[in-house]
């Protein structure tokens, strides 16, 4: 009895031995670990402060020169700035109503809003708001230029963000609870907000467009069909909606409201029929006076829309030029109507409208196709996006235009006073144009 109790006692031992030799080792390994994750989240916290160990700093030195490497490079004498605060490609740029900002958004989840009167510094600064769990591939200023609203790539819906001034006189965005409803069923084209503040459109690829009212309410749909929708806008002067697509041309409705503000219908208007093919993309003049259109059938057309349509009067076609255009060119119309701009692809190209002369080429403006193209509500400046960056250009072209019609003004002046003013005018207008073309190339 005694023997076989000393054996238990024994094993018991030997079996206690074990288990502390185990629990000794597993400590140990446990303590190996937590010194090895220690000095991960110290090698980590080293390159945060600049003090890399030494084989990072080559690897974070190689990668540097590759990005580097990889970033397209572009020049021309017109090329004012060029802003590169996105981390992503940009997908759409607007002004907002006042002139003092420019909104871009871009894949990486953010919107920047830019102060137009730094375009031509060295330091272009910008806001940053972030789009949460989300990014943002179409941006538009309302008409208060205190609020912007966004369509959401993953969500499909329209985000309203308001512009909140503090009291340091910076800005900061707070988005809306809740987000539009999901109506359309295919992919987004183009989303606005109308000048009178009265309603939203959303426009996609079928041939479907929605009118909203500023809470989320659809209003009236439409359906252009055009078989498929390649571009939509409202008019700057917001009474009008319109549409291009397959068929060569374009088709304008007036979004009607009554006297006490409330909505009425979605009329139709007019159309610009006179291409061959067609439609890829138009625009408006700032008056909404004048349109240009650029079409599958090589050619750009202006035309004069101010018309009474409701006493059957039809737009009219003022000018025919041909011109390089594939699938996603776009166009730009400057605000008083005198130049015309059109992307092929990479490429950009500049008319005086009047006489349909081709003003500039520029090749190779972006790494990608140009997927957004405007001018700014003054007509100085001319922007696009397409990779990373956004080319902001001169609008040396403009300039022109306006000094040869004041030249013609000048000649058939009859009034002394008049005369003197017109100088006057084409006295500034040719320095400034001077001071453009003598400016350094970024």
């Amino acid at each position: 009895m005694e023997v076989s109790a000393l054996v238990a006692l024994t094993l018991l031992l030997g079996a206690l031995v074990v288990l502390v030799a185990l629990a000794v080792g597993k400590r140990k390994e446990e303590i190996r670990e937590e010194a090895e994750q220690a000095a991960e989240f110290a090698a980590e916290a080293s390159v945060v402060k600049g003090a890399a160990p030494k084989k990072q700093k080559q690897e974070k030195q190689q990668r540097s020169r590759k990005d580097k490497a990889t970033q397209h490079t572009f020049s021309h004498p017109l090329l004012a700035s060029s802003l590169k605060a996105h981390s992503g490609n940009v997908t759409c740029l607007d002004f907002s109503s006042n002139g003092k900002y420019l909104a871009s958004c871009a894949d990486d989840r953010t919107v920047r809003i830019w102060s137009t009167k730094d375009f031509l510094d060295r330091e272009h600064k910008c806001l940053r708001a972030n789009v949460e769990l989300d990014h943002a591939t179409l941006v538009r200023f309302s008409p208060d230029s205190r609020a912007f609203i966004t369509w959401l790539a993953n969500g499909d819906a329209i985000r309203i963000f308001k512009m909140i001034k503090k009291d340091d006189g910076t800005l900061s965005f707070k988005a809306a609870p809740e987000d539009f409803p999901q109506k359309h069923k295919a992919p987004i084209l183009n989303i606005g907000i109308a000048e009178t503040g009265k309603f939203i459109m959303s426009a996609s690829t079928d041939t479907s467009i929605h009118i909203w009212d500023l809470k989320g309410e659809v209003l009236a749909s439409i359906n252009t069909n055009q078989i498929t929708n390649s571009y939509a806008a409202i008019s700057p002067c917001g009474r009008f909606v319109a549409s291009c697509g397959f068929t060569p041309d374009v088709k304008v409705w007036e979004v009607c409201f009554g006297k006490g503000g409330e909505f009425k219908e979605v009329a139709r208007a007019f159309d610009l029929k006179g291409h061959s093919a067609g439609v890829h993309a138009f625009a408006f003049s700032n008056d909404s006076h004048r349109m240009v259109t650029v079409s599958k059938d090589g050619t750009w057309k202006l035309w004069n829309t101010n018309v009474e349509y409701k006493k059957q009067q039809d737009p009219y076609l003022l000018k025919t030029v041909s011109c390089v255009s594939s699938e996603g060119s776009l166009a730009a119309l400057s605000p008083d109507g005198r130049v015309v701009a059109i992307s092929d692809g990479c490429n950009l190209a500049l008319y005086d409208a009047a006489s349909g002369k081709l003003e500039e080429e520029m090749q190779g403006v972006h790494s990608v196709p140009i997927n957004d193209l405007r001018f700014d509500i003054n007509g100085r400046f001319l922007v696009c996006s397409g990779d990373k960056a956004i080319r902001v250009f001169h609008n040396a072209p403009g300039y022109r235009a306006a000094i040869r019609d004041m030249q013609d003004m000048l000649k058939k002046a009859q009034n002394e006073a008049m005369k003197q003013r017109l100088q006057q005018q084409i006295k500034e207008a040719q320095s400034a144009l001077d001071t453009v073309l003598a400016a350094p190339v970024e």
